[in-house]
């Protein structure tokens, strides 16, 4: 036994004995190295691809170190190569693994920037501008501009320069570099790539450095692997730049970049320091599902385009201070574990926030901003899925005492709740309805058909769920979406309790901003006041049938129009200025106030007023005490007590400024608080004008209730102490 098993180890390790020299042999059959005379041969005989050739190096060991044999003779030989007069061939380092650090300036054509020297020729200066774009050209001219106000501000400052020309170095062909291994760092600042640079899939295992390098056609380096930091402080990309699916393992340093057309760094990973401020994203910047490690410092960019963080996480503070939007932002889910910084960030109009179902915890993260401006910037498409963070949103800016941003998201909020409101008491129940009910909201034929179908497997939750069915794609929900509603049972009571809120809400929304605009709410009162002025001076003044009609003077009337007019316009001007609809607020007021007041009044005209006090007024007041005064607890009408009498007089026709009596009157009246205590009298009163004046009562009670809810959300010292 024991012999058979010594035979067995002897027969296993002859066998695995002289595998392992040729595994070892495969592995560095992988990647050769790469030596001066292999070198020589791939110049001498480089390969076509697409017309263009090809310096092919893919899958060799370059070893670029110090020590190295391949050493200066490898940029020396390179570079002539790479740098022949005809077609620029491309540069193929793909699946190679490059050892040291690769100096791409070394292989590239040095050419002055800016010469010190003052008689330096024009074809010095211009010589590369046959090989650039438009774009390239104007970005050099500013360069020179730049590098010129630099060198006279030096000779100003009397600081000697160097007599050495300002240069920068043309890299004329593409450069291929897929899934290639870089073990040193890779330099290339100051270089022009003429050609396009791809690099799927790379590894830099000691940091790209590309500052102040420009890049006149794409560059594509996604899914690569950044172990250290990536330096491209102010480069300039002319075309599409992707970064997508990368790691940066120790952060990245772009300061002062500039992306003339869309950037993509999406579904990155980012780790150490993130230095992202002062670029400029003339296109698209897409940041969609990238995860932050670190805090993000967007400070002061500019952003042409849309910008999307769409489903990124942040587990540091995400920092767009002072920055500027010119397209939408799109946080949708977003998750922040830390603070979000917006402060004096410009965000017109067109450039809003979308934050719809953004995550974070007001206890631990704060989103900043401008007051004031800030809570105007963030859009919510739905109400639906988005309940917790409007009110999360609200909280975060009660708790920075940020009241008009809370109120904007609280009114957001409202708005939100009305338009779904309205869609569930005029819409489409996807539960219920029938196929000709689903077309006419939208629906195709084939489409409402597989809706039934579906429904009769499983009723629907939400409206969302109209994706899961065949046919209709996200166009179509889009298209429907704002038409369509889903509940199981839908009775006519609970329509009607539904429709009872819907009318509230509606008349806070349009008349106040759902408590959130004193001066909307004010304005209402600047309206409201004169109107009914007017028409309380109309009844007592104006009686017609007496065989002699009693007629107010005209310069009476003139003066009561004016000072009604004036206070209109004030209130006018604020509505049209303050209401989201200012249509809609006037309609609703006039509903108010008109109707029911303009209907007693040509009742009381077609019936006439015959009475034994017929030339005097209606109207009475206390003289004893002049005086500003509240009158919460006053009623409109005298208490029928004989000492209240004999304290009421009726008011002086004769008298110049009787006209003011109406005014007070009805600021009494709605406001409850005037400066004379004018009350309707208790007897030979027609009943039309004494239900005149308790309606106007009554709507003041609601208006003061209104306007003092408004306070209290406005006020920030009386706002904390409510809502904490």
């Amino acid at each position: 036994m024991v012999t058979w098993l010594l035979g067995l180890l002897l027969g296993v390790g002859l066998v695995i004995g002289p595998a392992s020299p040729a595994l070892a042999a495969s592995a560095d059959d992988a990647h050769p190295p790469l030596t001066l005379e292999v070198l020589r041969q791939r110049l001498g005989n480089p390969s076509q691809r697409e017309g263009r050739p090809v310096i092919d190096l893919r899958n060799f060991t370059i070893d670029l170190r110090p020590d190295s044999d391949l050493g200066q003779g490898f940029y020396r030989l390179l570079s002539s190569g790479l740098q022949k007069p005809t077609t620029a061939p491309a540069l193929d380092l793909s699946y190679a693994v490059v050892q040291g650090d690769l100096d791409l300036q070394q292989l590239g054509q040095r050419q002055p920037l800016y010469s010190s020297v003052l008689d330096a020729s024009e074809s010095q200066q211009d010589s590369l501008a046959a090989l650039l774009s438009d774009a390239a050209k104007a970005q050099l001219k500013r360069d020179r501009q730049r590098l010129s106000q630099l060198s006279r501000l030096s000779q100003s400052f009397l600081i000697r320069g160097g007599d050495t020309p300002q240069q920068i170095y043309l890299f004329k062909g593409p450069v291929v570099a897929l899934q290639t291994r870089f073990q040193g760092q890779v330099l290339g600042g100051d270089t022009f790539f003429l050609g396009r640079i791809l690099a799927q899939g790379a590894t830099f295992d000691q940091g790209l450095y590309v500052s102040g390098a420009r890049f006149s056609q794409p560059v594509t380096v996604s899914g690569a692997d950044f172990h250290q930091t990536v330096q491209a402080k102010n480069a300039i990309f002319f075309q599409p730049t992707r970064f997508d699916q990368s790691q940066f393992r120790k952060g990245l340093n772009f300061q002062g970049a500039e992306f003339k057309a869309d950037a993509n760094f999406s579904r990155s990973q980012f780790t150490g320091s993130l230095n992202l401020s002062r670029i400029q994203w003339q296109g698209t910047a897409d940041f969609a599902r990238t995860d932050w490690h670190n805090t993000a410092f967007f400070l002061r960019n500019y952003f042409a385009k849309a910008v999307f963080f769409t489903e990124s996480r942040f587990d540091a503070p995400l920092i767009l201070r002072q920055a500027r939007f010119g397209e939408p932002v799109n946080l949708r889910n977003v998750i922040l574990g830390d603070d979000m910084d917006l402060g004096d960030a410009l965000i017109p109009p067109q450039a809003y926030i979308n934050v719809a179902g953004l995550e974070f915890s007001v206890e631990q993260t704060k989103i900043l901003g401008t007051p004031g401006k800030i809570g105007w910037a963030f859009s919510v498409p739905q109400l639906t899925g988005n309940e917790t963070l409007l009110r999360n949103l609200e909280r975060n800016f009660r708790q920075l005492e940020q009241i008009g941003d809370a109120n904007h998201i609280a009114y957001t909020t409202e708005r939100l709740r009305l338009k779904d409101w309205h869609r569930q008491l005029l819409g489409v129940n996807l539960n219920t309805a029938s196929v000709t009910a689903l077309v006419n909201a939208g629906f195709t034929e084939a489409q409402a058909q597989a809706v039934v179908q579906q429904r009769q497997q499983q009723t629907f939750i939400g409206v969302d769920g109209i994706l899961n069915v065949e046919g209709v794609d996200l166009a179509a929900y889009l298209k429907v979406r704002d038409h369509i509603f889903a509940r199981n049972t839908f009775s006519l009571a609970k329509r009607i309790t539904l429709g009872l809120r819907w009318l509230i809400l509606t008349g806070l929304v349009v008349l106040s901003h759902y408590g959130t605009s004193f001066g909307l709410t004010f304005g209402l009162g600047l309206v409201a006041i004169p109107t009914f002025a007017l028409m309380f001076w109309f009844i007592d003044r104006y009686r017609r049938r007496l065989p002699t009609p009693i007629v107010p003077p005209l310069t009476e009337g003139l003066w009561l129009g004016g000072a009604c007019g004036l206070s209109g316009s004030l209130g006018f001007s604020n509505l049209w200025r303050l209401a989201d609809y200012p249509g809609l607020t006037l309609i609703t007021l006039a509903l108010l106030t008109l109707p029911v007041p303009l209907g007693l009044i040509a009742l009381l005209l077609k019936r006439g007023r015959f009475h034994d006090l017929m030339h005097e007024s209606y109207f009475v007041e206390d003289g004893s005490l002049r005086q500003l005064r509240l009158l919460i607890a006053r009623l409109p009408v005298i208490p029928k007590f004989p000492f209240f009498r004999d304290r009421y007089t009726p008011i002086l026709l004769d008298r110049r400024w009787n006209w003011l009596n109406y005014l007070d009157f009805s600021l009494n009246n709605w406001l409850k608080f005037g400066f004379n205590d004018i009350r309707l009298r208790d007897q030979q009163v027609p009943g039309l004008i004494t239900a005149l004046v308790w309606y106007q009562w009554g709507l003041g009670l609601l208006y003061a209730a209104l306007l003092l809810w408004t306070l209290s959300r406005t006020i920030p010292g009386l706002n904390l102490l409510l809502y904490f």
